[in-house]
């Protein structure tokens, strides 16, 4: 597995362990595996291969041909994980990890005779609203991220390997207990909000995001590895059986006491005219994330393998935004 050490790969190395398999962990700058309760995952780095049950990690590097690897290791099954996901990573970073560290992971699938399961993303639909399908690929895209997901499934699907690709969205907390081991990408707007630095939001009407739970989607990827022979060809959404209507985010926190932003019609949302320090705050950060805020596409789970998303409603928000507060990343504010 590539990107073992991400958000995704360490919950489901453990998991996968977990099931009996024999686990061979690629690894970069970071070495430790961590699932998403915090725990260390049980790991080794040296000797032999890995028996059934057990997670072996070795350092690679997937901007390299082989994976940076000595040897191509003995595999039946490489799942391809590993991504730039911020959304203000340069072309040239987008192009070396996320799309020639895809055509490396080919190469090391093939040379193994094993097959390849893809991670990507359900944004590869770009702006493209409404009914999405599982195939389905997007003319234009709101960030560098989501074009090179787009190329990366293209060298997949030319491979002539034996694949499937799995396709996430925007991947939080658990559902039973709000959980996540790192605050990354859309948290960090509902932070801005929080901590009063974002006032004033553009949000199209009837737009929503796709929030899935990280354990919906670990579920998915351990039935789509388990499964791996039935499905060859296929693209699976690993989404959310209905999307979050973006006010239902500011009526959350607003709920919690971390505040609400203003949500404005995008032709009436002009960043020129926000209070100095808010616009410095949206031109930073907050700019990378508005895209979302504007469409409303509607992700088709069309496999009957996977079981339907449990409910993302005001109750799964509720314990989204509790975790994060519980864990000092975001605060509520203290009354006036």
């Amino acid at each position: 597995m590539t990107g073992a050490a991400g958000l995704i790969g360490s919950e489901l190395c453990a998991r996968l362990a977990g099931a009996g398999h024999a686990v061979t962990a690629l690894v970069h700058r970071r070495h430790d595996l961590i699932d998403n309760q915090g725990r260390p995952v049980p790991s080794r780095a040296a000797g032999a291969d890995p028996a059934p049950g057990e997670v072996v990690t070795r350092s690679g590097d997937v901007r390299l041909a082989g994976l940076g690897l000595a040897q191509v290791p003995a595999i039946d099954l490489l799942i391809h994980s590993a991504a730039v996901t911020a959304f203000d990573a340069t072309d040239a970073v987008y192009r070396t990890v996320n799309i020639d560290g895809t055509r490396h992971a080919i190469a090391v699938a093939r040379a193994s005779g094993a097959g390849l399961l893809h991670v990507s993303t359900a944004y590869v639909c770009g702006t493209s609203d409404g009914a999405i399908a599982p195939g389905f690929i997007g003319a234009m895209f709101t960030n560098g991220y989501e074009a090179s997901k787009a190329a990366g499934e293209a060298l997949v699907r030319a491979s002539g390997l034996a694949f499937a690709i799995a396709r996430p969205s925007v991947v939080v907390g658990d559902w039973a207990s709000g959980q996540i081991a790192r605050f990354e990408n859309i948290y960090m707007i509902f932070k801005l909000i929080a901590e009063g630095r974002i006032r004033t939001l553009p949000a199209a009407a009837g737009a929503t995001l796709d929030l899935v739970p990280i354990d919906h989607v670990i579920t998915g990827l351990l039935l789509m590895t388990a499964h791996f022979a039935d499905l060859a060809g296929q693209t699976l959404h690993l989404t959310a059986s209905t999307p979050t209507p973006i006010p239902a985010i500011g009526t959350a926190m607003a709920r919690a006491g971390l505040g609400t932003p203003e949500w404005v019609a995008p032709a009436q949302f002009d960043p020129a005219q926000l209070p100095a320090g808010e616009r410095r705050w949206h031109a930073a950060a907050a700019a990378l994330y508005t895209a979302y805020l504007l469409r409303d596409p509607r992700f088709i789970a069309a496999s009957q393998l996977l079981p339907p998303c449990p409910p993302t409603d005001a109750g799964w928000m509720d314990r989204l935004i509790a975790h994060a507060v519980a864990a000092g990343f975001v605060r509520v504010k203290a009354a006036a």
